[in-house]
């Protein structure tokens, strides 16, 4: 070896120490996800467009919170346009309204149940944490004071090596009494624990489901608690993410703080199991549900092609038409998905199309289109689909059904051939069921992290809503539906603040909405372009409206009926 290789070799480590990054030693902190007052998602690791995250306990109780908040949203007039975004963390579950009552203009994380404020370890109002969105650590902890504003004049010269903590004296001790007595006497696994898996989880994490793993007993329950703990606090799961607080549909896999309390302090305490000789409830999900015509032998069954599908990999959407032999108008009242293999089928589109139409009909080429949309199939929802008395789809001699299917790899090579059982009325109904297609086009710039955009349309009958259904692809942010009647201020009616590409359920509401004549339907939503989105294949491409997955569009769907 020459001399300049072993002094090269022999220098090293040290290179290696002095360039070693800053991130090195912070302390770790568990990534979470919160809606704010205003129904905004925020999710910690989706601030990676910027350079930290710096959150605020807060207690409207504690009587020196005005001022410490006061100077804390100072610092965010400061340092939010340096890199530095600021959020206030609600630590009572004041609830919505309070929330908004308080009037900060901040986004102010909801946090019913005190999850978040204690995964964080926040032990004061007033106390800050300055954290890393990017490796998911702690930059500072302490006072909004000097040594805070100096932390993050370092992070955004120099970066911080190392979590700094600073004493908060003027604060007021926090308590987490739900937390501490579960701790304490943790949740009985037979009585509490495995009723909320099944009921939560049980539809997909059960043998020959689609989830990837099945939760069929207390030991398989146990090693998968840690990544369980972590899909609860960011919201993967369970997915289908909407805001409660805006419409209601039982197609939205809902979880409620009082069952999150339970399923996470119960892990937190060490996930006991059942005492000796107790049955295992979760055996319940060993077993595939027996599959069978919910309404009895459909009037028709349309038999899809067979898909083959490999072991692994990322399969793009596939699209099949199947060609009815109807001689008569045909009127669809209920129909009944039955998935040849469930464990690789994620999701299906199915539309009545006529001739020279695709899948996507009209909306290849027009912004606003009326479509006849029969239903959809998503995991965890109702395999059968029934409207309402004396409404129907409409299926007219020579159409056919264009279907899309979404289907993910489980490791095993298999196959399926779904089939469509319908069900047909006796007469011809007088309400037809129909779908709106609301859209725009639109040129998305590439690294925006919030780019908005907007659609409208103006119906000209009254209208009896029953289901909405939100389509972007992978940049997808958020949308929400409203409409606005002839002299009326704007309402909301449904909305999905945390849009994933994967999961594009049709949300049917649980009451039906009756929309005036001349009323306008609304639909309001942003892209996520950035680094901050997990789902996107490329921060740094621009692109325009398209159907195609490679593609992005922003399409509302508005699934009605015309009132009497």
């Amino acid at each position: 070896m020459t001399l300049n290789k072993l002094i090269r070799y022999s220098l090293l480590p040290v290179l290696l120490a002095v360039h070693a990054p800053a991130w090195a030693a912070l302390e770790r902190v568990d990534d979470f996800a919160l809606l704010d007052q205003r129904g905004e998602f925020h999710q910690l690791s989706r601030y990676r467009h910027v350079r930290a995250l710096a959150v605020m306990a807060y207690s409207a109780e504690c009587p020196s919170m005005a001022g410490m908040a006061e100077h804390f949203t100072r610092l965010a007039g400061s340092f939010g346009s340096r890199g530095v975004s600021f959020v206030f963390l609600d630590i009572e579950g004041l609830g919505r309204e309070r929330l908004r009552a308080l009037e900060l203009e901040m986004p102010i994380l909801d946090d019913a149940g005190q999850i978040v404020s204690a995964a964080l370890e926040f032990g004061q109002a007033g106390e800050v944490a300055l954290l890393n969105p990017e490796r998911l650590s702690l930059f500072y902890r302490g006072a909004a004071d000097s040594g805070f504003e100096q932390a993050m004049e370092v992070l955004l010269a120099d970066g911080i090596a190392d979590s700094i903590r600073a004493p908060l004296e003027s604060g007021c001790p926090l308590e987490f009494p739900v937390r501490e007595a579960m701790l304490a006497e943790p949740p009985d696994y037979v009585s509490e624990v495995a009723p909320r898996i099944i009921e939560n989880c049980g539809m997909c994490h059960r043998r020959g489901g689609v989830g990837p793993f099945a939760l069929d007993s207390y030991l398989m329950l146990l090693g998968w608690s840690p990544m369980i703990r972590e899909v609860l606090l960011n919201k993967r799961m369970p997915p289908m993410q909407v805001d409660s607080h805006i419409g209601s549909s039982g197609d939205a896999r809902h979880i409620g703080v009082e069952d999150l309390q339970v399923l996470v302090n119960w892990i937190d305490a060490g996930a006991p199991g059942t005492t000796s000789g107790e049955a295992d409830p979760l055996q319940a999900l060993a077993e595939p549900p027996a599959r069978e015509w919910q309404l009895g032998e459909p009037d028709y069954i349309v038999q899809s092609p067979r898909q083959d599908i490999p072991p692994t990999g990322v399969l793009d959407y596939t699209y099949e038409v199947a060609e009815l032999s109807f001689n008569e108008e045909k009127w669809v009242r209920a129909l009944q998905y039955l998935p040849g293999d469930e464990s690789v089928l994620h999701h299906l589109m199915t539309f009545v199309t006529g001739d020279g139409e695709d899948f996507w009909g009209a909306e290849r080429h027009t912004e606003n289109s009326t479509r006849r949309f029969l239903d959809g199939y998503a995991p965890g929802q109702d395999l059968l689909r029934e409207f309402a008395p004396g409404t129907g789809v409409r299926i007219a001699p020579g159409e056919k059904l264009s279907m899309q299917f979404h289907y993910v790899t489980n490791g095993q090579t298999t196959s399926d051939a779904t089939r469509i059982g319908l069900y047909f009325t006796d007469k011809p109904q007088g309400r037809e069921i129909l779908t709106e297609a609301v859209s725009t086009r639109f040129l998305l710039p590439p690294n925006v992290s919030e780019f908005p955009l907007r659609a409208n349309r103006k119906i000209e009958r009254e209208i009896v809503l029953i289901g909405v259904r939100a389509r972007m692809n992978y940049r997808g942010k958020k949308m929400k539906f409203a409409y606005q009647a002839p002299g009326e201020p704007l309402r909301e009616i449904f909305s999905v603040p945390a849009y994933n590409y994967g999961w594009q359920p049709n949300f049917r509401l649980d009451e039906p909405l009756e929309l005036p004549a001349g009323s306008t339907l609304h639909v309001i939503g942003a892209f996520d372009n950035s680094i901050s989105n997990p789902n996107n294949p490329n921060p740094d491409a621009e692109l325009r409206f398209g159907v195609e997955s490679w593609e992005e569009m922003f399409t509302g769907y508005f699934t009605y009926y015309h009132a009497q």
